[in-house]
């Protein structure tokens, strides 16, 4: 019995650290974006560097400091907007990132950071 009392008390202790290991959100779109030409029409014929890609609840950047980013939330406002929460771990800083996510069209999404306000449009690699 003082086994299964000492086991429930570590388990309760273990609880609030076990809250950011929830499984994360996916994101609304998948695969790999372009920053190149990003307002032509379709999908990018050549899908060189700087590209973005999004796999289940990991984005991937290889534009600006930081290079992969985990999703912790996404909130749907319609169909074609959602607000998202990403975490990243550098080697000096852990943070988050708030965006939006606004789908142009099944080629074309639009990003625009919360905090400086930059928007950045992006084309689907075909």
């Amino acid at each position: 019995m003082a086994k299964a009392r000492i086991l429930a008390l570590w388990l309760l202790a273990l609880a609030p650290a076990m809250v950011g290991v929830a499984a994360a959100d996916s994101y609304p779109v998948s695969g790999r974006w372009t920053y190149k030409d990003a307002s032509a029409p379709g999908p990018a014929p050549d899908c060189k560097a700087p590209t973005m890609e999004f796999r289940g609840a990991q984005r991937l950047d290889s534009e600006g400091g930081v290079p992969q980013f985990r999703n912790v939330r996404v909130e749907s406002s319609s169909s074609t907007l959602y607000r998202v929460t990403d975490e990243f771990f550098t080697v000096q800083i852990r943070g988050r990132v708030t965006f939006t996510l606004r789908i142009r069209d099944k080629d074309h999404v639009e990003i625009h950071y919360e905090r400086g306000g930059k928007n950045v449009v992006l084309r689907r690699c075909g």
